[in-house]
C-alpha cells in the first residue's frame, strides 16, 4: 500500500475557481478509477490558496499503471486539466509509507483536520511510527488519528500525521488533556533528540471531499 499526498498552490484569486472545476469536471471525470481518494481539503493557516489532497495505491507499481491511464483518459486530459492548470502555481507531492492507515469515512460531517509534519533526522521517521504505535492507545482516549506515515519521496525523513477534530476548541482541550498524560509525555520527551523542523497545517474539507 501507497499513499500519495499532494499539494496545489493555488494563484492569488483563483480558488473559487479551482474548487468549482475540481468539483464538477475533475472528481467526476477521475472518480475512484485511478486511485481512490480520501480527503479533498483547503489550507486554512499557514500558507494561503493551498489545496491538499490524499490518494491511495495497491503499490508503486499500481500507482504509476493507473496514472498512465489516467493521462489517456480524455475527460481528465482534455476537459480538465487545461481548465486548472493556468491556476496553479505549484505542484508538491509526497509518497508515504502507512504506520497507521487512514480510517474510512465514517458519515460525520463538519469536521476539521490537522495535518502534522516532522522533519526527521536520518532514521528519525521510521523510529516516530515505532515510538508512535505503542503509545497511540494512550493518545487516542483524547482524540483519534486519521493516518500516519513515513515519508518515501521525495524526503524520506519525515514522520506525517493526520487528526481529526470537530473544532478548534476540541482541538485544544484534546491536546491540553494528552499533555498531561504520563504515557504521552513519555513519548514527547523522545522526540527532540530525532527532529529538525515541526509544520501544521489546519485543513477545511470541501463540498467533495470523502472525508468531511
Amino acid at each position: 500500500m501507497v499513499y500519495e499526498l499532494r499539494c496545489y498552490t493555488l494563484k492569488p484569486g483563483k480558488m473559487p475557481e479551482y474548487l468549482k472545476a475540481a468539483e464538477t469536471i475533475g472528481r467526476p471525470a477521475r472518480g475512484q478509477n485511478y486511485g481512490v481518494n480520501h480527503g479533498y481539503w483547503t489550507a486554512e493557516f499557514g500558507a494561503l490558496n493551498q489545496i491538499w489532497h490524499l490518494w491511495k495505491y495497491d503499490s508503486y507499481e499500481e500507482r504509476t499503471r493507473l496514472r498512465g491511464e489516467l493521462a489517456k483518459h480524455k475527460p481528465w486530459t482534455e476537459g480538465y486539466v487545461p481548465v486548472i492548470r493556468p491556476l496553479i502555481e505549484r505542484q508538491d507531492l509526497r509518497l508515504m509509507n502507512p504506520v497507521v492507515d487512514i480510517r474510512p469515512d465514517d458519515g460525520t460531517t463538519g469536521n476539521i483536520y490537522e495535518l502534522r509534519v516532522y522533519r526527521c533526522n536520518m532514521g528519525g521517521a521510521v523510529q516516530y511510527g515505532k515510538d508512535f504505535k505503542e503509545v497511540q492507545a494512550a493518545r487516542e482516549k483524547y482524540s483519534p488519528i486519521w493516518g500516519a506515515w513515513t515519508g518515501e519521496f521525495p524526503q524520506p525523513n519525515e514522520w506525517i500525521h493526520l487528526w481529526r477534530y470537530k473544532n478548534l476548541q476540541e482541538r485544544f482541550e484534546a491536546r491540553g488533556a494528552a499533555m498531561k498524560d504520563p504515557a504521552w509525555q513519555a513519548y514527547l520527551a523522545k522526540g527532540p533528540e530525532k527532529l529538525q523542523a515541526m509544520h501544521s497545517t489546519l485543513l477545511l474539507p470541501t463540498n467533495y471531499s470523502p472525508l468531511k
